[in-house]
């Protein structure tokens, strides 16, 4: 008989930074060894305040916008290519990741529980990092920002990545809101809500308040288990 986390639960939807890897800082460090010689640099507090949610693409648009100055594609282009040649190279140096991700992760694939992975990084990105926590092969769907045309709090993110879950393991119908994603931003959350997924919050880079349209908030992954959040969707 199947376990009731597989007849209850269809997928389990992971935003990677901020979920999977604490690579806020990194991030911040690759965007300030591309924007600082353009004399577009700026702390990490207004990082964090900014522009948390935002792909690499919308990021450096909206640093542009900030300083009132135009940004081309071409040029976004090639910014964007070397802010992910900074962030490889600082990923080669290690990855931190938040308490219980490895081992919900593998609880959740031993149960037969399908992963997938939406994210608002690049795909070499997220890669990088899965492999980086030892999960390679564990997530059969990948969305990234490189292959979607509109990134987070827009829901085609999440829309790719049911549709995609629905097509690699053969579901008859498109279920999402027996799906569940796991979001840290308010943009994610907006993201997988209106895409019909179920959402648990981790308070990982905002308050338990900013985080209120999540269908569930936790403190950490580390209280959760493939059981419970089939009891969250019953």
């Amino acid at each position: 008989m199947e376990t009731m986390p597989r007849k209850t639960l269809r997928a389990v939807v992971f935003d990677c930074d901020g979920i999977l890897v604490d690579t806020e800082p990194l991030h911040y460090e690759a965007f300030q060894r591309v924007l600082v010689p353009l004399g577009l640099g700026h702390d990490f507090k207004h990082y964090m305040e900014a522009f948390i949610g935002f792909d690499d693409r919308d990021a450096f648009l909206h640093a542009f916008k900030e300083a009132g100055r135009e940004l081309d594609p071409l040029t976004l282009h090639s910014l964007v290519e070397a802010k992910g040649f900074a962030l490889q190279n600082l990923i080669e140096k290690g990855v931190p990741t938040f308490p219980g991700v490895v081992e919900l992760v593998r609880e959740l694939a031993a149960e037969g529980v399908p992963l997938a992975v939406a994210s608002g990084a690049m795909r070499h990105e997220i890669v990088a990092f899965v492999k980086s926590l030892g999960l390679e092969g564990l997530f059969s769907v990948i969305v990234a920002a490189d292959e979607v045309r509109r990134s987070k709090p827009d829901p085609e993110t999440y829309v790719c990545a049911v549709e995609r879950l629905k097509s690699v393991h053969g579901w008859s119908s498109h279920d999402a809101r027996s799906c569940i994603a796991v979001e840290d931003t308010p943009a994610g959350i907006y993201s997988a809500k209106s895409a019909g997924l179920f959402v648990i919050g981790v308070t990982n880079s905002f308050s338990a308040n900013q985080l209120r349209e999540a269908d569930h908030v936790v403190p950490s992954l580390s209280g959760l288990s493939p059981s419970a959040m089939a009891m969250l969707l019953k």
